[in-house]
């Protein structure tokens, strides 16, 4: 494995970030697919490296779909904005020694913070099944990050992994996803990222409830500001969690694209409040890789921004 390159000069991991329980801000971005959405990027880069957020989350597409992409974009946050990037990987249709791999090649560019993920089925496979010589669970992708970086002498690593708030109100998934959780923290994650909810109550119980079971893994709320019907209702495809009504009401009954933006990020902004003062170790911002709304959002939140 090649030695890290200099770029990276940030000197905290998101792990010692939450250690040091002032509230963090971040972005999730994922990989362009043209030449203009890439340029659409990088002025979406620009302009949320000017909040100074903490971190900024690169996702990874399914069999390694955008592999190449996805780590250009965080060599970029390091070298161009000095951000520290948290780099997606996943277990799905690779075998270990591919992810082994990937692993290595994000080790050497001096990338140390990762959000470990079991992933969805490729398009068009109903259901999730692994690589024959592939991982089952997030928690081996957890194992497999530390052993990799333990046999290149790195001790500095820092994992996160997904937690549920939608799905742990449902009785037939709440000990199951606990149990999932515990899994994961007893791998050696040191964090978790929430997937998308709208109600800070499925938020507290699955903190509280986790707690309750010695999981105390810090558990950062991803939040989504919907900007159109549209999207509102594609978002409820995408996650399997139901956009509230209320949330779908005001969207639709906006005059311009300028009020359905606003109505939403109202909405957002009072959900990362309600989160922010039950305790929440900070915001993650789903983006959509625009940078209007999510930055809309953050100049209303106490982020001492």
């Amino acid at each position: 494995m090649r030695a890290a390159r200099q770029y990276r000069v940030h000197a905290m991991t998101i792990r010692e970030l939450l250690r040091a329980h002032a509230p963090t801000l971040s972005y999730e971005l994922f990989p362009p697919r043209s030449p203009a959405a890439d340029e659409t990027l990088t002025q979406t880069m620009r302009m949320l490296a000017a909040t100074e957020p903490d971190f900024i989350s690169i996702t990874y597409g399914a069999s390694g779909s955008t592999r190449s992409t996805s780590r250009t974009v965080v060599q970029r946050l390091a070298a161009t904005h000095t951000i520290p990037p948290l780099a997606h990987l996943t277990c799905v249709d690779q075998s270990r020694a591919e992810l082994t791999t990937v692993i290595e090649e994000y080790l050497a560019e001096g990338v140390r913070d990762f959000l470990a993920l079991r992933g969805d089925p490729p398009k068009g496979q109903t259901d999730w099944r692994p690589h024959p010589d592939g991982l089952l669970y997030a928690s081996e992708l957890v194992i497999l990050l530390r052993e990799v970086a333990a046999a290149h002498g790195i001790d500095d690593l820092s994992i996160g992994v997904t937690a549920f708030p939608a799905q742990h109100v449902m009785p037939q998934w709440r000990q199951q996803g606990l149990d999932v959780l515990r899994a994961k923290q007893d791998a050696g994650a040191d964090f978790a990222i929430t997937q998308v909810f709208y109600d800070a109550a499925q938020y507290t119980a699955l903190v509280g409830d986790a707690q309750r079971e010695g999981i105390d893994l810090p558990i950062i709320p991803e939040v989504m500001p919907l900007v159109s019907a549209t999207r509102a209702h594609r978002a409820a495809q995408l996650t399997g969690v139901e956009t509230p009504e209320a949330l779908i009401a005001d969207l639709e009954a906006a005059e311009d694209d300028a009020a359905a933006r606003a109505a939403g990020v109202a909405h957002a902004a009072e959900l990362s409040r309600d989160l922010l003062d039950a305790g929440a170790p900070g915001i993650h911002v789903i983006t959509f890789n625009k940078h209007e709304a999510a930055m809309d959002l953050v100049s209303q939140l106490p982020l001492r921004r």
